[in-house]
């Protein structure tokens, strides 16, 4: 903003200074509305960009880019304090002879500020932004005091050549490289996660406010600069200039504020970067950063690793020299442009494929974002690179293309007949072995469906309720019993899959049938929920109809088959069939809370029902019925604190009633167009009493789903 905004409106002129402007802000933006998706989604630990990439994608392509960001991060330090001296010396020459020990002296009276800990450095923070603010009142006063149309219109086209003896114009791309660090102050922020009370609030909130306000700044000081001052002093002088016209004289302001700007953000950079370091060693990822995960008994401050970043730094400052002529400044800014549009690109990356991967999981409370901002942000990021330094992006590219390789360490192998049928057989493959090495989550929970459908044409509403609910995030398995002796019935099998492969392919349903034959029915439900698998994507839920017979052993062999899914740890789903829900208009689903252990998979079930299009404007009711008044109040926050932390769109209703539960839920869920409903599978000898209860119950109730969660975690997390 001091040191480089005027030279490059200088260069590009006040229209190709916007469209830097924009150019760059845009990035940051997206990357920003990417880091909300993602911070709203998860619990934001210490690391910040880099936990956040390596939780989505990875800790192999995370360590990578956490290292790319690591150095971005790092080399931040040296350049503002070159910034620092730079303006030091040009507000007083006599200096200028000490232009070296000044930046290293600087240097390490950050390093200690750092060192003694982020509290008092951020309490530093405080003293800086005021200075800061006083500054910029200074400097834009001065410039719309000496502000001309005149001006403005000879400086509004990009710099020709000659125009400035022994100056040859820039092109924009380099100017853009040179710009970039002004707009990734929110790093920063993002990156002291560790150390916020609320990150889920604190970092989308930060991020945009910093964006807004930062985009206001830059575009006032490209306006009035461009239209107050000549493109000579613009190009030649771009501090002094702002120096020299203060409002009122008071250029020792502005110093004041290029002092502050350039030291708040080496001190930001001094306390993000180790947190960063520190992060990426702290996971298995490069066993020789692990000494830098050490954190110090209070606070856990990285202190081994800010010494690393103090070394790098006097490095720098020593490559840099004692000229204070700004090529090194501007080396360093092209470098650390390019290291930061590869993490920013990785951010959007990790936010895009969390979209895109449809994982029940990701429910982000950040509403701005969408998975087209995300892929926008990613291409814009890797394009800007390459039109900056082809080769450089390239380089780098392959620079962490090979951390990748080393930290991923493993070699993958394709077997090759038909070539597209080879490639996708060996990745699944690949794919199945590396998810079978990994534990199972509840955060990772998805719902892999056997839907005991028997004929479907006959079923079409179970089968269909049942994709619905998994709404591509998982894999459902269509079942069909036959019933004999293998040796005579074993002929009628490829007829019977092919009859749920035409009705899966006629409805446009991906869904895998399989077909067991036993001695009964109940004898092929057990074969089927003990060997239906393919390695570790093995069925969690088991969908039945709800069976309406009044004959004794078919009902005992019902809830057998419920019994030994149950045995089995497989969730229950019975399905009372109405049929398939109407066709347009709004719609809504009436969930019964009735405690947490049914309530949550019933949440997480309705949340991805309302997915499909077939229900889109459908409204999700949260009903639970409390004894008297005094309970209302307690039980509509509790429940509304529930469905917020769930981060499902549904609206909580709590209802005082002490008529029988089938009499209320009858009253005000006979006109929903789908029912949930917790359950649990009769005991032994009391079949026929539970039987008929549900069935009285369901007599004038729209389709109803009755649920019985195995879940030891909860699968909203």
């Amino acid at each position: 903003m001091f040191m480089r905004a005027n030279f490059v409106t200088g260069h590009a002129g006040v229209l190709g200074a916007i469209l830097i402007l924009v150019m760059a802000q845009s990035i940051t933006f997206l990357t920003s509305l990417s880091i909300g998706a993602i911070s709203t989604n998860m619990q934001v630990r210490g690391g910040g960009a880099y936990y956040m990439i390596s939780r989505v994608i990875g800790p192999e392509f995370g360590g990578a880019i956490g290292l790319a960001l690591f150095a971005a991060l790092a080399l931040s330090v040296p350049f503002y304090v070159l910034g620092f001296t730079e303006a030091l010396v040009r507000s007083a020459p006599a200096l200028e002879p000490h232009f070296q020990i000044i930046t290293i002296t600087a240097a390490i009276c950050l390093f200690v500020i750092a060192y003694v800990g982020a509290h008092w450095a951020i309490r530093t923070q405080y003293v800086i932004m005021a200075i800061l603010f006083v500054s910029i009142v200074a400097f834009l006063g001065g410039a719309i005091a000496n502000f001309s149309m005149d001006t403005l219109r000879a400086n509004w086209n990009p710099m020709d050549v000659g125009h400035i003896d022994g100056v040859k114009p820039l092109g924009i791309w380099i100017l853009f490289a040179i710009y970039f660090p002004a707009v990734t102050g929110i790093d920063a922020g993002v990156n002291m996660s560790g150390d916020l009370k609320d990150p889920a609030k604190s970092i989308p909130r930060g991020a945009l406010a910093a964006i807004a306000v930062g985009f206001l700044v830059y575009l006032a000081e490209i306006v009035l600069c461009g239209g107050a001052f000549e493109r000579t002093a613009l190009v030649a002088k771009p501090y002094q200039t702002l120096v020299t016209n203060a409002l009122f004289g008071t250029g020792f302001l502005v110093a004041a504020g290029v002092f502050a700007a350039t030291l708040s953000s080496a001190l930001g950079s001094y306390l993000s970067s180790p947190r960063v370091l520190q992060a990426v060693s702290r996971d298995p990822i490069v066993p020789l950063l692990k000494p830098f995960g050490t954190g110090t008994a209070k606070g856990d401050e990285p202190r081994r690793a800010l010494i690393f970043v103090g070394v790098i730094t006097i490095v720098v400052l020593i490559w840099a020299g004692n000229k204070s002529e700004g090529a090194s400044l501007n080396a360093v800014a092209r470098v650390i442009s390019m290291f930061f549009l590869y993490s920013y690109g990785t951010i959007n990356l990790a936010a895009f494929v969390e979209a895109v991967g449809h994982n029940p999981s990701f429910r982000p409370r950040f509403r701005l974002f969408h998975w087209t901002t995300a892929l926008l942000g990613a291409v814009g990021c890797l394009v800007t690179a390459l039109f900056i330094d082809a080769r450089a992006a390239v380089i780098a590219a392959a620079l962490i293309a090979s951390i990748i390789w080393y930290v991923k360490h493993r070699q993958l192998k394709a077997t090759f007949g038909d070539a597209r049928r080879g490639f996708v057989y060996s990745q699944v493959r690949n794919g199945l072995v590396r998810l079978s090495a990994m534990q199972e989550d509840a955060r990772n929970w998805r719902p892999t469906m056997l839907v005991f459908s028997g004929n479907p044409n006959t079923r079409e509403a179970l089968v269909s309720y049942a994709v619905w609910m998994e709404s591509g995030r998982g894999i459902v398995y269509l079942a069909n019993v036959l019933v004999g002796e293998l040796s005579e019935v074993a002929a009628r099998r490829p007829a019977a899959i092919k009859q749920l492969k035409d009705f899966c392919e006629e409805k446009n349903m991906h869904v895998f049938p399989v077909v067991a034959i036993g001695d009964s029915v109940e004898d092929g439900v057990s074969m089927l929920l003990q060997t239906t698998t393919v390695g570790p994507l093995r069925p969690n839920v088991a969908v039945f109809g709800w069976s309406n017979q009044v004959d004794e052993e078919q009902l005992l062999s019902f809830t057998r088959q419920l019994r030994i899914a149950r045995a089995m740890d497989l969730s229950l789903l019975v399905i009372e069939d109405r049929g398939m829900p109407r066709t347009g208009g709004k719609k809504r689903i009436d969930l019964w809370w009735r405690g947490e252990r049914n309530g949550s998979l019933m949440l997480l079930l309705a949340h991805l029902l309302v997915k499909n299009w077939e229900w889109s404007h459908t409204e999700i009711r949260v009903l639970r019925v409390v004894e008297n008044e005094a309970g209302r109040e307690p039980a509509t926050a509790a429940l509304a604190d529930l469905i917020n932390d769930a981060r499902v769109d549904a609206a909580a209703e709590i209802l005082v009633s002490e008529r029988p539960l089938p009499e209320i839920l009858q009253t005000h869920s006979a006109d929903a167009d789908c029912v949930f409903f917790g359950f649990e599978p009769p005991k032994e000898g009391n079949e026929q009493r539970w039987q008929q209860g549900y069935t009285t119950m369901l007599k004038t109730m729209p389709t109803t789903i009755l649920v019985h969660s195995v879940a030891d975690e909860d699968v909203l997390e």
